[in-house]
């Protein structure tokens, strides 16, 4: 096809995607205020007493629910969206590359959904927990909901990404860009690797630190495990091809 009939294509599938997630918005439109109530759950849970949530700019009350509705519209709309995307794609893909793209797509959108509830029901509460109790005697804790809204949907992106470690780790090895054997022997530069990035994406505190990097540790021997049972390494191969070319 000519590049012009794949960027029509491909704007038709954009399109898709967008009416997708205006649908679902404007279905979830009418209960903003309780979709960023349910949000604010685990921060109103661990506020004192006599604190509230605020809203420093006049506009954050109706603009922190409506900006909630378009990323949990956009969120409900994944396993679209990732059907779109993959309709662009596999009509130039291989039979046997269509065999391994379809159980990719659906754990990376199970994966995904997983990592944000991980971050909803477990990470966020210890998080909040942590900034509160070390607040000064004399400081009462008033969130800002803008402010509040922005922390919550960049964990909940962080902790999705980062359960999509499997199926990265697995893709890596099956197009040949990395062997088993030499993640195997650089697991420990991994390790010290997944520590360095929870340091750098999530706040600054040791209780999300480690509620990242242990789960990365973990998802990444789980996709080490998956390309050990569904990838056979052959290293009598290689052992024979290098004896000859030694001979040679």
């Amino acid at each position: 096809m000519p590049i012009t009939e794949h960027l029509i294509e491909l704007r038709t599938h954009l399109i898709k995607i967008c009416v997708a997630v205006l649908i679902i918005f404007l279905v979830l439109v009418g209960f903003s205020r309780e979709l960023y109530t349910l949000l604010s759950d685990p921060l109103v849970a661990q506020l004192p007493v006599n604190s509230t949530m605020i809203a420093t700019d006049i506009t954050s009350n109706f603009m922190a629910p409506i900006r909630l509705t378009i990323f949990v519209a956009a969120f409900a709309a994944m396993p679209y969206i990732l059907y779109q995307i993959w309709s662009f794609v596999a009509p130039g893909l291989y039979k046997k590359e269509k065999k391994i793209a379809i159980p990719v797509l659906l754990s990376s959108i199970f994966l995904f959904y997983a990592g944000v509830a991980f971050a909803y029901f477990i990470v966020l509460k210890g998080v909040l927990k942590f900034f509160i109790m070390f607040a000064p005697q004399n400081v009462v804790p008033m969130t800002d909901i803008d402010s509040y809204l922005s922390f919550a949907l960049k964990l909940f992106m962080v902790f999705g990404l980062t359960f999509e470690i499997p199926v990265v780790t697995l893709l890596l090895i099956l197009v040949g860009l990395v062997s088993i054997q030499s993640l195997k022997d650089k697991r420990r530069y991994i390790i010290v690797g997944c520590f360095g990035v929870a340091a750098i994406v999530t706040p600054p505190d040791g209780v999300s630190m480690l509620m990242l990097a242990i789960p990365m540790w973990l998802l990444f021997e789980l996709g080490l495990l998956f390309a050990q049972l569904l990838i056979k390494e052959e290293p009598k191969t290689t052992l024979v091809s290098d004896i000859k070319t030694s001979d040679n």
